[in-house]
C-alpha cells in the first residue's frame, strides 16, 4: 500500500512532497496576517483540503501549486480579516494578537521576490508583539498588501491578483502600512540591554518592589491585558507608569504561588507566568531606550494552549 507521499508505483511523488512543504510558509504567513496561531493553522489546513478536492488533472494544470496556495491561504484570510473586527466587538475586553513560544517560532520559507530591500521587513521583525499590534490597525487590504510585499517578497502585480486591485493600488496600500509600522519603528535597546530590563522588571515583580517597578516603566506606560472573558484581566488598559507598577504588585500578592520565568515570547525577550506547571500568562514588551513602554499580557487560557503543550 503507497503512503500519502508515493506514488501509484510506490515512488514517492515530488509533486505531492512539494505541496506538503508548503505548510510552514503558509503557516508564517497565515499568522502574519492573522495574529492568531490556531487561525493560520485553520486556514492552512481548508488550503489542503481545496486542492485535495480538485481532480489530478485540475491540479496537473496549476503550474505553481506554491503559488496556488498562497493565493488561496492569503484569499481566506482576507476574509476573515474582513469579518474580525465585528467578532471582536463581542469580545470580552482587550484582544492582543496570540503569543507565540520560542519553539514555534518559524523563520524560513521567505519568498525570493523583488520587493525593494528598503521596503524590506525580516521575519524576525514581523513577529514581534508589537508590529502586530501595529497591523491590527490597518484595513485588511491593507495588511496582506503589506505582508505580501514587505515581508515575503512578492511583487506587486502578484498581490494585486491576490487583492482583488490593481498593481499601483496594492503598492499605495504597503505604503499607508508602512507609514503606520514607522511610528513604532523608534530606537530599541540592545538585545542585552532588552533582556537585561524585562529581567529587572521580573525581579521587581516578585519583589513586590512598586519603586522600582516604576523606575523601569516609562511615565506614559501602557499595559494591556487580554484574558478573553476566561482568565481575569483588566478590561480596559491601564495607562501610567505609577498606575502599572501598582497592579502589578497587586498580582503578586494575590498571587504568591505564582512563578515567574524569562521566556523568549515572539522572538524577544518576554516573561512566562506559571501556576502548578501550568502557564497563566505571557508577557511581550516593547522598550525604548532604558524604559518600558508597553506590556501585552495575555491570559486567555485558548490562546495559551501552545505554551501548554507537553
Amino acid at each position: 500500500m503507497s503512503t500519502e507521499l508515493e506514488s501509484g508505483h510506490g515512488q514517492p511523488d515530488p509533486a505531492l512532497s512539494s505541496i506538503v512543504g508548503e505548510r510552514r510558509r503558509l503557516i508564517n504567513l497565515a499568522y502574519r496576517l492573522l495574529g492568531s496561531l490556531a487561525d493560520a493553522e485553520d486556514v492552512v489546513q481548508e488550503t489542503y483540503a481545496r486542492w485535495y478536492a480538485m481532480s489530478p488533472q485540475q491540479q496537473g494544470a496549476v503550474q505553481s501549486p506554491g503559488g496556488w496556495m498562497t493565493t488561496v491561504a492569503s484569499r481566506i484570510c482576507l476574509n476573515l480579516l474582513g469579518s474580525a473586527r465585528a467578532r471582536r466587538e463581542h469580545y470580552v475586553g482587550e484582544w492582543v494578537p496570540e503569543p507565540l513560544p520560542a519553539p514555534t517560532e518559524w523563520t524560513s520559507g521567505q519568498s525570493g521576490g523583488t520587493a525593494d530591500p528598503a521596503d524590506r521587513i525580516t521575519l524576525d521583525e514581523s513577529i514581534n508583539m508589537a508590529f502586530l499590534v501595529v497591523l491590527e490597525s490597518m484595513t485588511p487590504a491593507e495588511r496582506v498588501a503589506f505582508i505580501l510585499h514587505d515581508v515575503f517578497g512578492y511583487p506587486f502585480t502578484d498581490v494585486a491578483e491576490i487583492v482583488g486591485r490593481t498593481p499601483a493600488a496594492c503598492r499605495q496600500l504597503a505604503s499607508s502600512a508602512r507609514r503606520r509600522i514607522r511610528t513604532w519603528q523608534t530606537p530599541t535597546s540592545s538585545s542585552a540591554r532588552y533582556a537585561g530590563i524585562v529581567r529587572d522588571f521580573k525581579q521587581a515583580w516578585e519583589a513586590k518592589d512598586i519603586d522600582a517597578l516604576i523606575g523601569l516603566l516609562d511615565p506614559g506606560a501602557t499595559s494591556i491585558g487580554d484574558g478573553g472573558g476566561l482568565a481575569s484581566a483588566a478590561l480596559r488598559p491601564i495607562e501610567g507608569g505609577a498606575q502599572i507598577a501598582r497592579a502589578y504588585a497587586d498580582v503578586a500578592r494575590a498571587a504568591s504561588t505564582m512563578t515567574i520565568l524569562e521566556r523568549t515570547v515572539n522572538g524577544r525577550p518576554g516573561l512566562v507566568v506559571q501556576h502548578n506547571g501550568i502557564t497563566v500568562a505571557v508577557l511581550a514588551f516593547h522598550i525604548t531606550g532604558d524604559r518600558i513602554t508597553h506590556i501585552w499580557a495575555v491570559r486567555n487560557p485558548e490562546k495559551l494552549r501552545p505554551w501548554n503543550k507537553s
